[in-house]
């Protein structure tokens, strides 16, 4: 049988031969099947979900073919040896869809581990994804414990863009999977503007709440009656992307009341842990003041969220709050002397 490297079919110009220094990208060659499947090891039939980890030879065999007769049927799916200093360290391959997209994936071998490799493969093949296939977005999919290759994408450029839930089977069930990928338009990875949209992409974010604290001249609470859930609860709202809290409280009560209220100051900023499938946030608390009595019977209220405002004492507060409104409501309105300002609390209460 001929060797898939040599062998290009009409119309399909020859698999070419990528280099970075010391590292190279070539066509799979029948020589690289010993090679290859020797340097298997649990870690890649772990994440791959391969059966056994040395494949045996006709398995790394008719791979090569496969990889031969794809790359023949129109560059299909385009796969590379990964050799660094002359010696087989590896692998990369770029799947094409018919949208101008190209999905990766790479493996690098046991012993190449640690050395930057993985990286600079990766970077290689984006390259020639964008240059010679043309394509407009490669992507790249990695179990969120898979850390190694999580790394590996974020430095050739590809950002995070969530997590798709049960995408394809692994080790008996389906897993979620983190999506990453990156566009033809996006800076090079080595720019700071680059390196900051993929660490950007890549951190870890937190839901930002925004209510305010208003009362009445007896020092009642204003609460909300919610359609949505049975507890009361301080007017206000999440945070949107790019909104100050400030800014997200006075919008909220605007549309939801349909009052105009001021900002007097920050409160408190309390942390509220996961609570009945919601993540954890950071909710800020602003004084909104000392309001009439009759707010609660003229102000405009959004009927698919708000049934009803109360002037609440906290005994009527603990009976139709959540608990953590009840600490947090008497923790504020009633502060210890060496306490006075803005809070800092944790789940209603001064963290220990």
């Amino acid at each position: 049988m001929s060797d898939p490297a040599t062998s290009p079919q009409p119309g399909v110009p020859p698999q070419p031969t990528l280099r970075d220094g010391d590292l190279v990208l070539r066509p799979w060659s029948f020589d690289d099947v010993e090679a290859a499947r020797l340097q298997h090891d649990d870690e890649i039939a772990h994440w791959f979900g391969f059966p056994e980890a040395i494949p045996p030879a006709e398995k790394q065999r008719k791979a090569i073919e496969r990889w031969h007769a794809d790359y023949a049927d129109g560059r299909k799916v385009v796969s590379f040896v990964v050799e660094h200093r002359r010696n087989l360290a590896g692998t990369v391959e770029v799947k094409q869809r018919p949208d101008e997209v190209g999905e990766l994936s790479w493996a690098i071998f046991p012993r190449h581990r640690g050395q930057g490799l993985a990286t600079r493969a990766v970077r290689l093949l984006i390259d020639y994804s964008f240059g010679e296939l043309g394509l407009s977005r490669v992507q790249a999919y990695a179990e969120p414990q898979n850390l190694a290759s999580l790394r590996t994408a974020g430095r050739a450029g590809l950002r995070r863009e969530g997590i798709v839930r049960g995408r394809e089977e692994a080790r008996g069930e389906r897993r979620p999977y983190v999506q990453l990928a990156r566009l033809a338009t996006d800076p090079e990875p080595t720019s700071p503007l680059g390196f900051r949209a993929v660490l950007n992409a890549g951190l870890p974010t937190k839901r930002v709440i925004a209510q305010g604290l208003g009362r009445n001249s007896a020092g009642g609470v204003l609460l909300c009656e919610l359609t949505y859930k049975r507890e009361w609860d301080l007017p206000g709202g999440v945070v949107d992307p790019h909104e100050s809290p400030a800014h997200a409280v006075v919008r909220e009560i605007r549309e939801e009341l349909g009052v105009d209220m001021t900002v007097a100051g920050l409160t408190a900023v309390n942390w509220l842990p996961a609570w009945r499938g919601w993540d954890d946030a950071c909710l800020f608390v602003f004084d909104l003041g000392v309001h009439d009595d009759g707010l609660v019977q003229t102000a405009t209220l959004e009927p698919r969220e708000i049934r009803a405002l109360h002037w609440c004492s906290l005994e009527q507060v603990g009976e139709h709050g959540a608990a953590y409104l009840t600490r947090m409501l008497t923790r504020l309105l009633h502060p210890p002397a060496a306490r006075i300002g803005t809070a800092y609390l944790e789940d209603g209460a001064d963290p220990t």
